[in-house]
């Protein structure tokens, strides 16, 4: 990997990505890429060899890198990716632009994308997951989103592209969002204000939030229609199958699930990504074997294990 096309931007050979992820864990990626602007971004893609695996990471705030690094490009985007406009009751957002800065942003100009207040992250990793809270999910004010493709091309993506699902999209790999636009209904900006404190103040009483987290670590299981077929109704939710089995708090190595809220797992200081994977591998379990109910990761996962790891 010692031939990657020449980019304006900045290119760091070996990079430790413990220090860009919210759960501070993680080897080193082969390469960190921080493009210079959207056309450093083509050009690089596009004349990077097929065969590199490409990696696009947002701020780290769902991510568990395991401690063996990645063998790719990891693609990081800054300031030239955070420009927020509105329009009307359009706001178009660079993929790096928080989501929480965008619903500020939105709210002044009277757009309700309040949603977005509390969820950690930045809007290209709110749209690859199909972020939501309160009800309220990503596909629900989708309009469209720009990317760049593997192989370099700038293309527009509809929702029919992605095919929203429940915290998961078709996004390729290798693909990297970099802005998109929403649609909200206008309000008064001092009743969205009020409603983003108020969903602020709920999450603080509710939400380990002081503590290194990486949000929800597990979606909330599917429920069963009539006919006892998995639908999309997601009114069972993660922490009490949890709690029912027992794994409140329950730790390994530096690794913890939260006392405070059991659906989020917590660095308590000198964690492995083994450590709080192999904890959440063994809620999994636990839970499985108490209630037949299959817990799916909401952290995704990346990257390689240590030799000497053991899950």
């Amino acid at each position: 990997m010692n031939d990657l096309p020449q980019t304006r931007g900045k290119l760091t050979p070996n990079r430790p990505l413990n220090d860009l992820t919210w759960l501070r864990v993680g080897g080193p990626a082969d390469w960190l890429f921080q493009p210079a602007d959207l056309e450093d971004l083509a050009e690089f893609l596009g004349q990077l060899d097929p065969d590199i695996a490409v990696f696009p990471m947002g701020v780290g705030s769902n991510l568990i890198v395991r401690d063996g690094g990645l063998r790719a490009v990891v693609v990081r985007l800054g300031r030239a990716f955070n420009a927020i406009e509105v329009s009307g009751n359009r706001v178009t957002a660079g993929a790096a632009a928080l989501d929480a800065h965008v619903a500020r942003k939105a709210a002044d100009a009277g757009v309700d994308l309040t949603f977005l207040r509390t969820i950690p992250g930045a809007i290209g990793g709110a749209v690859r997951m199909n972020a939501g809270c309160y009800g309220s999910y990503t596909a629900d004010h989708f309009v469209s989103a720009q990317a760049v493709a593997r192989d370099g091309r700038i293309v527009t993506l509809t929702a029919d592209d992605l095919r929203f699902q429940y915290r998961q999209t078709d996004l390729p790999d290798g693909w990297v969002i970099t802005s998109a636009t929403f649609e909200g209904p206008m309000g008064d900006p001092d009743a969205l204000h009020a409603r983003m404190a108020a969903q602020l103040k709920k999450r603080d009483e509710t939400q380990p939030t002081k503590d290194r987290t990486a949000g929800s670590t597990f979606r909330n299981p599917a429920g069963f229609s009539s006919t006892g077929k998995a639908d999309d109704v997601h009114d069972l939710k993660a922490w009490k199958v949890i709690d029912d089995a027992g794994m409140r708090g329950a730790r390994r190595g530096g690794a913890q699930m939260s006392e405070m809220h059991s659906n989020f797992l917590v660095n308590t200081g000198g964690a492995t990504a083994a450590d709080l994977e192999g904890l959440g591998e063994d809620v999994r379990k636990r839970v499985f074997q108490n209630s037949g109910i299959e817990l799916h990761w909401e952290i995704m996962r990346v990257g390689e294990t240590t030799p000497d790891e053991a899950l």
